[in-house]
């Protein structure tokens, strides 16, 4: 089959790429710096990337990634076997805590959501597959909430099919004590640990 390629769709493609750095938002000159297209062509094709949702443009004329690229995102899931373990864990934090409870994956600066269970209230840390945010530490991903509170602990050596991935509980402060959200947090990275030498033993 022959290379067919189409100018446009790899400029607008391009135009996406300079969105996968930790900086959110661009000015127009910004963006013609980093792909080195005219103004006037950027201009064209970010209509166009508005107009479907897969870059925004903001009050102060910067632009930045819009909803479609995250929509997207939601579809992509950790492996089916790790997924199957992790939900259900998720889902008794969840309720034993009253607080969101999720699993994170961090990689190159950023923090993405994989899986989430949010609790029955309508004051609550809202937080869903998908939902990304910037971090500039390795010690913990925890999103800074204003009000609220996040704690993590990392799965990455207790768990088979892990690597860089971190249990969460997060909610509005005060509801939730420290020292609990960090006991329900290790009984369930330990349950996952426990499934997860269950499941190299079966298949050994």
């Amino acid at each position: 089959m022959s290379e067919q390629r189409v100018e446009a769709v790899e400029r607008a493609l391009k135009i996406l790429e300079v969105f996968d750095t930790p900086q959110e938002a661009f000015t127009l000159a910004e963006l013609a710096e980093a792909t080195g297209f005219y103004k006037s062509t950027l201009l064209r094709l970010l209509a166009s990337l508005e107009r479907f949702g897969y870059v925004t443009r903001g009050a102060d004329g910067r632009f930045s990634l819009g909803s479609t690229p995250l929509r997207l995102g939601r579809r992509h899931r950790p492996g089916r076997g790790l997924a199957a373990r992790v939900q259900p864990v998720l889902d008794r934090l969840c309720q034993e805590s009253g607080e969101t409870a999720a699993l994170l994956e961090v990689a190159e600066g950023m923090v993405n959501c994989r899986l989430a269970s949010l609790p029955n209230t309508s004051l609550r840390h809202e937080l869903h597959p998908g939902d990304h945010w910037t971090t500039d530490t390795t010690d913990t991903p925890a999103q800074s909430l204003s009000g609220g509170f996040m704690l993590c602990t990392a799965l990455s050596e207790a768990v088979a099919g892990a690597t860089n991935l971190w249990l969460s509980l997060s909610g509005p402060g005060g509801r939730l004590k420290s020292a609990q959200a960090e006991a329900l947090l290790e009984s369930a990275r330990r349950e996952l640990a426990s499934s997860s030498e269950h499941s190299e033993g079966a298949s050994s």
